[in-house]
């Protein structure tokens, strides 16, 4: 009897270790400890934890800005050495560079390897308007909302077509009433066009609303402690949600985690 082939995940970390240097010249500190996870295609997974934990850790690793002391990290079963067009990276802060305009800042990774303006513009114009931006393409960045700036630079991030994209607690910076507008213009975006999202965020809410799956982490050296796959259909509506009993069990469970795990971090730096 044939055995079914078993496709690697797209995404894969095995036994992942990593450290940094210390105050002294001679001492490390753990930041990562024996790390395994994946992600399969077109999942969108949220790494939850407390400060410290080695959340941002894990996406650099991943978007192959820093390599592991040891272990695997695979991108479909290869392993991960250098950034690569595949994977597209949001931060905190938009990070647009104040003297271009939108549609300049948006288009500055393809201009840059000197694509020909055909080949990006339409595509560029169409994620403007998907992000409610079609009227603002030539303003500049000091004319724009918090809101506004990071919706550029989702549009930026999406524009190469990327595969994977890795967003590191993109929406923390925001009210909370554009942070919510905000995870409505993602979940829309990426029900459209399929991409894997691996999203870092400190707030359980955040991730209930947003996750196929929410992995927890524990304090440093960070560790995955808990995994929650979401029970909710989509499309999601956070009014609804709430309101759902099984939500707040849920977020009562994750939030008991999240909060050992944050006080087991002050404890240890207080001493």
């Amino acid at each position: 009897m044939n055995q079914p082939v078993i496709s690697p995940s797209r995404i894969e970390l095995i036994g992942v270790n990593k450290t940094f240097p210390g105050n002294r010249n001679d001492t490390t500190t753990p930041v990562l400890d024996n790390i395994s996870l994946r992600m399969d295609e077109g999942e969108f997974v949220c790494l939850l934890g407390p400060s410290g934990c080695g959340k941002s850790t894990i996406l650099n690793l991943i978007a192959g800005f820093e390599h592991a002391d040891s272990g695997q990290i695979l991108l479909d079963g290869k392993k991960i050495s250098r950034p690569g067009p595949e994977r597209g990276v949001v931060f905190q802060q938009p990070t647009l560079f104040p003297w271009l305009s939108v549609l300049d800042n948006v288009t500055f990774g393809p201009r840059m390897a000197g694509a020909k303006t055909a080949s990006y513009l339409p595509d560029a114009e169409r994620y403007l308007r998907l992000v409610g931006l079609q009227d603002f393409q030539h303003h500049m960045p000091w004319q724009l909302s918090g809101g506004m700036r990071q919706r550029v630079a989702l549009a930026r991030a999406w524009l190469p077509n990327p595969e994977i994209l890795l967003m590191d607690e993109p929406f923390g910076a925001l009210d909370a009433q554009t942070r919510l507008m905000m995870q409505e213009l993602l979940t829309r975006l990426w029900q459209t066009t399929g991409t894997t999202i691996l999203f870092i965020t400190h707030d359980v809410d955040e991730a209930l609303f947003l996750a196929d799956r929410v992995l927890v982490m524990a304090a440093r050296p960070g560790q995955i402690r808990a995994e929650f796959k979401s029970p909710f259909t989509r499309p999601r509506d956070v009014e609804e949600l709430v309101a759902d009993p099984a939500y707040g069990v849920l977020k009562q469970k994750i939030l008991h985690i999240v909060r050992e795990e944050a006080h087991k971090s002050m404890t240890a730096d207080a001493f």
